[in-house]
């Protein structure tokens, strides 16, 4: 697995390979990804050579080969990574979930609602009872008096 910068910079060296046939120099890979020193780049290079992407030759300046690339960056003729979608079966629940409310045919009750009150901090809920709110039947149990609220 390859952090965004180790990514970012094994696209670098492998294009700019595959344009001049050299790879670039620590100072271009430093302007390239926006650090700001060429220690960056170092532990950078050293974390790709060490999980197998690159190798480097010891003595020698710029000598850098590309060993292999991950599935990110092997790309097609087109410049592009291929895309293949993928169906997973059993994505989706086939049932209600259990502590899902079955909804019935029952008629809708109308509730008034009396105010409002916070969620948050707390607020007056103020009594005003001109206005109703329709609710499933199954959701009242029992012959009490019910009313809703709103929550800001």
């Amino acid at each position: 697995m390859l952090t965004r910068k180790q990514l970012d910079l094994l696209d670098f060296i492998n294009k700019r390979l595959q344009r001049d046939g050299v790879p670039p120099s620590f100072d271009e890979m430093k302007e390239a990804l926006d650090l700001r020193s060429k220690s960056g780049i170092h532990r950078l290079i050293t974390a790709l050579e060490e999980r197998g992407f690159i190798r480097r030759l010891p003595h020698r300046a710029r000598a850098i080969e590309i060993v292999k690339l991950p599935e990110a960056l092997d790309r097609g003729a087109n410049g592009r990574a291929g895309f293949e979608p993928r169906v997973i079966d059993g994505d989706r629940p086939s049932k209600v979930p259990v502590r899902a409310m079955a909804l019935d045919n029952a008629p809708a009750l109308e509730l008034p609602l009396l105010g409002k009150i916070a969620a948050g901090t707390p607020i007056e809920a103020i009594t005003d009872g001109d206005s109703h709110v329709a609710i499933p039947g199954s959701m009242v149990s029992g012959s009490g008096k019910h009313y809703a609220l709103e929550v800001k």
